[in-house]
């Protein structure tokens, strides 16, 4: 019988498929629980729900389900170029800022080149890597976050992608404008650099930089950015990169056509324009962080303060089975051993009921 993981190409070999956080319906039929029972803080989703600006679009947008939607996704792209002070020819759609990530896998690597990214850093930056046979090049962690210098120090005549993340996910861990900004002036003009910034709408103030602040002085970097978390559509997988109009045009030479819906496209240009939403989602994180702190704290347990929608918490013990624990509590979160934190659990921000709901399981497990 044919072997058809011999006949893949030996990158794709060595792959694991992702694994995303557990469904809620799929932990109800598990062990046998009212989905309505169970908190998932698991995949960094937005607990409000989606704006009711993008739910009107969607529903606006059914009629015309029979046609193709925009290949091009000019409204959609001519919003984020006058908002992000670029023109149209610079942005890039994706599905999601995951399609992002394996654009530019495809499009600038190969076989006996390489890519270089952080440990602890999304597990999407070496499945891209991986896929197309290229080489990931692993820096490790400086208190869990990125070690800029030593990623430049990794960086050598056959790289051609560095991923950084800030904030990371999953440790939440940022830097700031004078680190970027330093890491940038000596990253060499031939490296694309893949600046992701997934849970930049969750930063206030000026914590952390603002990577469209340097694309006009570096034309090789490339920012990502996603309608998933903070606009609250994760379902419809809409994410973008902005960059040079050269770069754009590279990618959009190996994206799909079509490769964001209609509906996806309807309700990211309503949610964009809608302020109050992102306003009220930053207002819900920022109490929801205050909370779980406030429970690491009571029950004794270290965090990785977070820059993000989410927060990993050190249970100073293997994770597997509280994880394990608390989905029989009827609450999911995520554990990280795969990302090299076998005793962190990762654990999303909700409204305030589902963190309490949390924290109470948590206490109860591990027997506080």
């Amino acid at each position: 019988m044919t072997d058809f993981l011999a006949l893949a190409q030996p990158g794709v070999q060595k792959l694991s498929p992702y694994v995303p956080g557990k469904p809620v319906d799929e932990l109800a039929r598990e062990l046998d629980l009212d989905p309505a029972t169970i908190v998932k803080l698991a995949s960094n989703e937005n607990p409000l729900g989606p704006s009711p600006k993008a739910l009107q679009a969607i529903a606006e947008a059914l009629a015309e389900l029979t046609r193709y939607p925009d290949g091009n996704g000019f409204e959609l792209k001519s919003r984020l170029a006058e908002r992000c002070g670029v023109q149209v020819n610079q942005v890039t759609l994706g599905n999601g800022s995951n399609d992002i990530l394996e654009l530019v896998a495809r499009a600038y690597l190969a076989p006996g080149l390489n890519a270089v990214f952080s440990e602890h850093a999304f597990a999407v930056y070496p499945i891209a890597t991986q896929a197309v046979g290229a080489q990931g090049k692993v820096v490790p962690a400086k208190d869990h976050g990125h070690d800029l210098q030593a990623m430049l120090a990794a960086i050598d005549a056959h790289t051609r992608v560095v991923f950084i993340a800030n904030p990371n996910n999953p440790t939440g861990t940022w830097f700031g404008s004078q680190a970027l900004s330093e890491f940038l002036a000596r990253v060499p003009e031939h490296v694309l650099v893949v600046l992701d910034e997934a849970y930049i709408e969750y930063a206030e103030g000026d914590a952390l930089p603002d990577g469209l602040d340097y694309l006009a002085d570096y034309p090789n970097l490339l920012v990502s950015r996603t309608f998933s978390k903070a606009y609250g559509l994760a379902a419809l997988r809409v994410g973008y990169a902005i960059g040079s109009a050269q770069i754009a045009d590279v990618l959009n030479r190996v994206r799909q056509p079509f490769n964001v819906n209609s509906l996806a496209l309807a309700a990211a240009c309503a949610a964009f324009d809608d302020a109050e939403y992102l306003a009220q989602s930053r207002r819900v994180n920022a109490a929801g962080m205050a909370q779980l702190e406030a429970g690491f704290r009571a029950l004794e347990l270290s965090w990785i303060p977070s820059k993000g929608n989410f927060i990993a918490v050190d249970l100073g013990r293997e994770s597997m089975p509280i994880y394990q624990a608390l989905l029989r509590e009827g609450v999911i979160v995520r554990p990280v051993a795969n990302y090299g934190m076998p005793t962190y659990l990762r654990v999303s921000i909700g409204l305030a009921q589902e963190n309490a709901r949390f924290l109470e399981a948590l206490a109860k497990v591990l027997g506080a």
